[in-house]
């Protein structure tokens, strides 16, 4: 019989005190690529301890970590430091899940229909478009 308990799984590799975060976000698999998870820094998606975080920023353990992906926030703890992409199940040991739960979808009836510009109306002016633009990025509400 060994010590360790059968729940625990394998045991995770052993890692750097600090990594980019980029490298992280992929080794966890929260991102798909790590051109994705870089991405995703430069475009302020991503927060490390409440603070926009650039691609090179290190993360280490008892980090605070949230990714906006896919219209969904991920607020993670790093909990293991990793740099090389391993199985899921070891995955999801390096980090604690901390998103709150989904809010219930609001009634159909509270979202307007888009703005439409009338017909022969002409071109949209340069205001017309940063507020199309606005709309489409923050939404209505």
């Amino acid at each position: 019989m060994t010590d360790q308990p059968a729940a625990a799984g394998p045991p995770l590799p052993q890692g750097p005190p600090s990594t980019r975060i980029d490298k992280w976000l992929w080794a966890v698999r929260l991102v798909k690529t790590r051109s994705d998870a870089a991405q995703a820094c430069r475009g302020g998606h991503v927060r490390l301890n409440d603070k926009p975080a650039k691609p090179a920023a290190a993360v280490s353990p008892g980090d605070e970590v949230r990714v906006r992906l896919h219209g969904t926030t991920r607020v993670v703890e790093v909990a293991h430091v990793i740099e090389k992409r391993v199985g899921a199940p070891i995955a999801q040991r390096c980090y604690t899940d901390n998103t709150p739960a989904p809010t219930t979808a609001a009634p159909p009836q509270a979202f307007a229909a888009p703005p439409r510009r009338d017909r022969g109306a002409g071109r949209p002016t340069k205001r017309d478009r940063r507020q199309m633009e606005r709309l489409r990025r923050e939404g209505p509400f």
